[in-house]
């Protein structure tokens, strides 16, 4: 796969020779679900402040830890920017969506000069189309957008989405790979902002693979020299490795059973995951275990047992004592937090 330009990518061609590829493993973990709330209509000048709140989402889909809105450009252009990177500003243009992964306080607008409008301050009931609209502005150039989100578990401690920037942009028309969500996505955004009712359903599951894809375009071009997990995808040894633990999590892996299935020398696989991830591969798994048995303590009525083994541990005390560790709590005891909270 091309990345950069002149520049190859290693690790798609890698994780098809594996059954698993490790981001949408991670992502998968992430329990993502998306859904799309608004439709707006501004004209110049115009300028709003947003972020996503848990209260905007109840209508649409169950509680989530984490909510990530992402902006759909369906005609004109604007600005975004965070209040937290001011400098960032990025243009944006009929087929391009921006995601905010930390769902940050945002700007958007035709200028910043103008004072910002709290878009919650403006939002209108669902009309036909069952989806909250805006409409504002000072009369000038129009633009058209559709604003949606995505729900998320343990955004905090997920490799991927812990370490993402505050903006994304993803260029639907450019991204060739992703002709097929540019069409969707543009039938069913111009669907939804002519308050046509049920677009939302084909939205609520395009926002999932569009922010899938959005990451991994961001994946590939990544300058080098960059760390992180994604950076730790461009590195062939390193993206073996993760295939290999994602791949087989409960397995009893030892750090040279690793090295000697990626190839590479105990030492110098150490170092590599060490420069990119921060942390040793063993280290790693057992943080990844614990990822996973948290979503399966949320999620499932699996018993502590159960759960314990799936994860790579023989023993129900070990298992505890692990996860005790990670989370500050017995798996039991968090479990019902969890559960108390999502009731709540």
């Amino acid at each position: 796969m091309i990345g950069p330009p002149g520049k190859m990518i290693e690790t798609p061609a890698l994780l098809e020779e594996s059954a698993v590829d490790p981001l949408s493993d991670v992502l998968r973990v992430a329990r993502l679900k998306g859904g799309v709330f608004l439709h707006a209509e501004f004209t110049a000048p115009w300028c709003i402040a947003s972020q996503m709140t848990p209260q905007l989402c109840l209508p649409f889909m169950q509680p989530a830890e984490h909510l990530i809105p992402y902006h759909y450009v369906v005609d004109g252009e604007c600005f975004v920017r965070t209040e937290r990177e001011p400098s960032k500003v990025h243009r944006l243009q009929a087929g391009e969506v921006v995601v905010v992964p930390h769902n940050d306080v945002h700007l958007l607008g035709s200028e910043f000069s103008c004072t910002p409008i709290l878009a919650s301050d403006l939002i209108k009931p669902p009309g036909e189309s069952g989806l909250f609209s805006i409409s504002h502005g000072g009369g000038g150039r129009p633009v058209k957008i559709v604003c949606g989100f995505l729900g998320c578990d343990g955004a905090r401690t997920n490799p991927v989405l812990s370490t993402l920037p505050s903006l994304l942009v993803l260029n639907i028309d450019e991204a060739g790979g992703a002709e097929w969500i540019r069409s969707t996505f543009q039938f069913a955004a111009n669907e939804v902002a002519g308050g046509r009712p049920g677009s939302e359903a084909v939205l609520a599951k395009l926002s999932e693979l569009l922010f899938v894809d959005t990451v991994r375009r961001y994946a590939e071009t990544l300058p080098e020299g960059q760390t992180g997990w994604l950076a730790g995808l461009r590195d062939a040894f390193v993206a073996r490795a993760l295939s290999l633990f994602h791949g087989d999590v409960a397995r009893a892996w030892t750090i040279d059973d690793l090295a000697h299935e990626v190839g590479l020398s105990r030492s110098a696989l150490a170092d590599r995951f060490v420069r990119l991830l921060g942390q040793p591969p063993i280290q790693y798994l057992y943080h990844w275990r614990m990822q996973i048995a948290a979503q399966e303590l949320r999620n499932s009525s699996a018993s502590l047992a159960q759960i314990a083994l799936s994860v790579g541990y023989d023993s129900e005390a070990a298992f505890s004592r692990a996860f005790k560790k990670a989370y500050g709590s017995a798996p039991a005891s968090w479990r019902r937090t969890a559960l108390t909270r999502e009731a709540a």
